[in-house]
This record gives structure tokens, C-alpha cells and sequence, in this order.
């Protein structure tokens, strides 16, 4: 099998240089690798700002589940306290562990303790997912 298998190459390429075929030229070969630099030189940046909006998204994504939920916790009991203890916690479950949620009271110092008033706001924790930690978003009806 081997002797046949070396047989047949070398019958190949004897017909080959018998055909004048040869292999690419070395100018063939440069044009390829230049192409294929340009397309790579392109194609990063691209891929590098997808990245960004994808992590952009996810925080404002885990800021409007978080303003979902607190929400929901303000409507599901009258005791203010305690509402704004289980909303606080509900906004907090919202994020991902890179991702930090938190139930946010703008003017009064206070947790909001209506539904029309909530706001949330989820900021990036500085990881190898968001190393600028700079990515914020706040969602919810009473976010200024």
C-alpha cells in the first residue's frame, strides 16, 4: 500500500513537470498573504467594537431586569419597609456576577418605595469581561 500510494505521487509529479504545471509563483503566494493581512487588519477593529456593544447591552439589559423585578416587589406588598427591602434585593438578583445591580433613590437619599418612582441602576465590576469599568446604565421609571 505504501509503495503504491509512493508510486502515484511520483507519477503525479512526473507528469507535472512533463505538462510544464508547476507549483504557485513566489509573487502568487505574497499577493495571498498580503489579502489575507488586509482582510485581518480590517476585521479586528470590527470585531473589538462588537464586543463593546455586546458588553453595553448586557449592562442595560441587567438594569432593566433589575427594574422589572423591583418593580414587581413594590406591587406585591404595602409594608414600604419591607418592599423596599425586597426590591432592593430583587434589583441586586438581576445582574450577572461581573455585573452589579442596585436599586437607586436620586433625590431623597432613600429607596423609592412607589412603583412609578423606581429606578435601578447596573454598573460593570472591573474583570477580564469589563476591564474599563466604566459601563452604567440606569433604567426604571423614576431614573432622572
Amino acid at each position: 500500500m505504501r509503495q503504491t500510494i509512493k508510486n502515484y505521487v511520483e507519477a503525479a509529479k512526473r507528469r507535472r513537470q512533463e505538462e510544464g504545471e508547476g507549483g504557485f509563483s513566489l509573487i502568487e503566494l505574497i499577493i495571498v498573504v498580503v489579502i489575507i493581512g488586509i482582510l485581518v487588519a480590517i476585521a479586528i477593529p470590527i470585531f473589538s467594537n462588537i464586543a463593546d456593544t455586546a458588553a453595553n447591552n448586557a449592562v442595560e439589559a441587567a438594569a432593566g431586569n433589575g427594574a422589572t423585578a423591583a418593580a414587581a416587589a413594590f406591587a406585591g406588598t404595602s409594608d414600604a419597609a419591607a418592599a423596599a427591602a425586597s426590591a432592593a434585593t430583587a434589583a441586586t438578583s438581576a445582574g450577572d456576577p461581573p455585573i452589579s445591580v442596585q436599586l437607586y433613590a436620586p433625590a431623597t437619599g432613600t429607596y423609592n418605595t412607589n412603583v412609578t418612582n423606581v429606578c435601578v441602576e447596573a454598573f460593570a465590576s472591573n474583570s477580564s469581561k469589563y476591564p474599563d469599568n466604566t459601563k452604567t446604565a440606569k433604567s426604571g421609571p423614576g431614573c432622572p
